[in-house]
C-alpha cells in the first residue's frame, strides 16, 4: 500500500534530519551567468551599449563556460552567437520578468527539496551538486558531468510556476542522487557478457520514470499535477501506449543481446525513447509506481540500486500481460526485489 500523507510527511522529516546528520546533501547555487546576462539586458533596455567588461562577466562565468562545453557536441554556439542571442533573442525586453523569476528561484529551499528526494533514494545515495539557473537559447533543463562535477542547469523561464520549478528541481536532484550509486551498479554487471552488460546499462534509463515518481512524492499523486494542462494530457496519452512501448523496449534489449545493434546504433535507438517524456519515462514510471504500491517503498529502493530488479519485479506483478521476455531477464541476470 502507498503511505498516507502523514506517513509521507514523516518520511520527509526523517530524511531531512538524516541529511543534516550525515552530510548527504550539499547544494550550491550559482546564478552568475544569469545575473551577468540580466545586467546586459538592463543596459540595452536603457539604450546603453554593453561594455566588453559586461560581456566578459558573462563569458567568464562558470555557468556559461560549462554550458558552452556541454553544448559543444549537441547545439554548439560561439561567444558571437551568444552575443547575438542576448541582443536580439527572446530574452530581449524581458529583463524585469527574468529578474523577478531569478529572485523567486533563489529563494527556494533547495536543501528541503533534496531532503524530499532522499526519501526516494537508497540510504547510501548522496546529493552533491551545483545548480545553475541560466539564460540561454534552448529551453531545456538537464544534469551534466555527473561523474566529475555534478551540475543541474535550469532554463530561466518566467512562465514556469513555483510548483513546476520545484518539480523540475526535484526530478533532476533525484538523478544526481541515483547517479551517486552508479559505480556499484557498474561493478554488479561488470562480469556479464558485453551485449548483456550494454542492455543492463540501458535499463538505467528507467531512472527517468523513477525520478518522475520521486518528484511527485507518491504513486497516488499525478506526476504532472503541477504542470500545464497540455503537458498532463500528453503524459496521459503516452501512458495509454504502455503495452506497446514496453514491447518496443523489449525488442530493443533483444536486438542488443542478439548482436543486431552495435554500441553506436543502440545509442541512436535508445535516444529515440527519451523524446519529450517518452517510454523511458512512462514505462519506467508505471513499473516503479506499481512496485511501490504493491510491495512498498523499500522494494522500490532496491530496484533503484539495480534497475534489472525493476523489470523482474514488474514481471512478478504483471502476470501474463505486458511483460519482459525471459530471454532479456535471463541474459542480464535480473532477479526480483521480492
Amino acid at each position: 500500500m502507498a503511505p498516507s500523507c502523514p506517513a509521507i510527511a514523516a518520511l520527509v522529516l526523517a530524511a531531512a534530519a538524516a541529511a543534516e546528520e550525515s552530510g548527504r546533501v550539499r547544494i550550491r547555487l550559482d546564478a552568475t551567468e544569469a545575473e551577468a546576462v540580466l545586467a546586459i539586458l538592463d543596459k540595452t533596455t536603457a539604450g546603453e551599449a554593453p561594455s566588453e567588461g559586461d560581456w566578459r562577466s558573462v563569458f567568464e562565468s562558470r555557468g556559461y563556460q560549462r554550458l558552452k562545453r556541454r553544448e559543444a557536441d549537441r547545439n554548439p554556439f560561439t561567444d558571437a552567437d551568444f552575443r547575438q542571442f542576448t541582443l536580439t533573442g527572446e530574452a530581449t525586453g524581458h529583463g524585469p520578468e527574468l529578474r523577478r523569476t531569478l529572485a523567486d528561484w533563489k529563494g527556494v529551499d533547495l536543501d528541503a527539496i533534496a531532503a524530499r528526494m532522499l526519501a526516494y533514494l537508497p540510504a547510501r545515495a548522496t546529493i552533491d551538486v551545483t545548480v545553475y539557473p541560466v539564460i540561454k537559447p534552448r529551453h531545456n533543463s538537464f544534469v551534466f558531468e555527473l561523474d566529475s562535477d555534478p551540475a543541474i542547469f535550469l532554463y530561466l523561464d518566467p512562465q514556469v510556476s513555483g510548483p513546476q520549478f520545484e518539480n523540475t528541481v526535484a526530478h533532476e536532484l533525484h538523478h544526481v542522487g541515483l547517479h551517486s550509486l552508479s559505480k556499484e551498479m557498474e561493478a554488479s554487471i561488470a562480469g556479464l557478457p558485453e551485449p548483456a552488460r550494454r542492455a543492463a546499462e540501458w535499463m538505467g534509463a528507467f531512472g527517468e520514470g523513477m525520478a518522475m515518481l520521486a518528484a511527485a512524492g507518491s504513486p497516488d499523486v499525478h506526476p504532472h499535477a503541477a504542470s500545464k494542462p497540455e503537458d498532463r494530457q500528453r503524459w496521459d496519452r503516452d501512458m495509454a501506449n504502455f503495452g506497446a512501448d514496453l514491447a518496443k523496449l523489449n525488442d530493443f534489449f533483444e536486438e542488443i543481446l542478439g548482436g543486431r545493434l552495435d554500441q553506436e546504433h543502440a545509442r541512436e535507438r535508445a535516444m529515440e525513447f527519451f523524446g519529450v517524456q517518452g517510454p523511458w519515462y512512462t514505462v519506467g514510471y508505471r513499473m516503479a509506481a506499481v512496485v511501490e504500491k504493491r510491495y512498498g517503498r523499500a522494494a522500490l529502493l532496491r530496484c533503484m540500486e539495480d534497475p534489472r530488479m525493476l523489470l523482474a519485479t514488474w514481471n512478478r506483478i504483471a502476470g501474463a500481460d505486458h511483460t519482459w521476455s525471459e530471454t532479456v531477464l535471463a541474459a542480464v541476470h535480473a532477479r526480483s526485489a521480492q
